[in-house]
């Protein structure tokens, strides 16, 4: 029978229990130092996983993801590959002298490769799970970056005004959208996430209208990406939505 992994750094992550041949031929494949089994669903609200070592012992890690480098503990953080590709779409905007929020930062997925890549002028990368953001500012660190500031608190208690707004979270992200708002200049950008069916795909839009007039904004233009397959018949999708405020 095939093993399906997934590797993140020198860590591979498995869905069921293997036999002592198929961890030796794991090992030797990818050279991994240790070999976690999944073993319930992502919990709480920091989206904590849960794992068995069946292999090895470490669970800390460095992972290369589009030349930027992320240390993380894989038993305490949850590591989703399943939206690279919309962080290196990110990655790639222009982004010149823009100051960019990050709402919900993590480890710094958007933040670190946007500060990277899209030459912002500044990035608040804002995370309150304690444990994340010890790896932000690590990560921040080994990417040697100097133009993003962590912030350890809940966003709804930080005061800051932006031209971009990454909101890189999809449980009711919506009910976040008022201090996105608070977060925007005149003029400028939200990246809003949202799991929604495929039925419905327009909600996001109507949810970012109606935020936008009840905090007095305009808006403007915008495009929806289709990200990944959530469950079936929900998408993860994001909108790039451009507002501008009433005057």
């Amino acid at each position: 029978m095939k093993i399906k992994y997934q590797r993140i750094g020198d860590i591979v992550i498995v869905k069921r229990e293997l036999s002592t041949e198929e961890i030796k031929k794991i090992v030797e494949k990818t050279k991994c130092k240790t070999i976690l089994k999944a073993t319930t669903h992502i919990t709480g609200e920091f989206r904590e996983p849960h794992y068995k070592i069946i292999y090895g012992k470490e669970t800390e890690t460095i992972h290369k993801e589009h030349g930027c480098l992320f240390k993380l503990d894989v038993a305490k953080i949850m590591y989703s590959q399943g939206n690279i590709k919309e962080r290196e779409r990110i990655s790639r905007i222009g982004m010149k002298n823009e100051v960019v929020i990050d709402m919900f930062a993590g480890i710094g997925y958007f933040s670190i490769p946007l500060a990277k890549y899209s030459n912002p002028k500044k990035v608040y990368a804002i995370e309150k799970n304690p444990t994340s953001f010890y790896y932000l500012t690590e990560n921040i660190k080994l990417n040697k970056l100097k133009n993003v500031t962590a912030i350890l608190s809940d966003n709804r208690d930080v005061s800051l005004k932006g031209d971009r707004i990454i909101m890189g979270y999809i449980h009711k992200t919506h009910k976040f959208l008022d201090k996105a708002f608070s977060f925007l200049k005149e003029e400028g950008i939200i990246h809003y996430h949202e799991t929604v069916a495929e039925s419905i795909l327009n909600r996001p839009i109507e949810r970012l209208k109606y935020y936008a007039e009840k905090n007095n904004y305009k808006l403007e233009s915008y495009k929806l990406y289709k990200i990944k397959k959530y469950a079936p018949g929900v998408w993860h999708v994001v909108v790039d939505a451009k507002f501008c405020a009433y005057t």
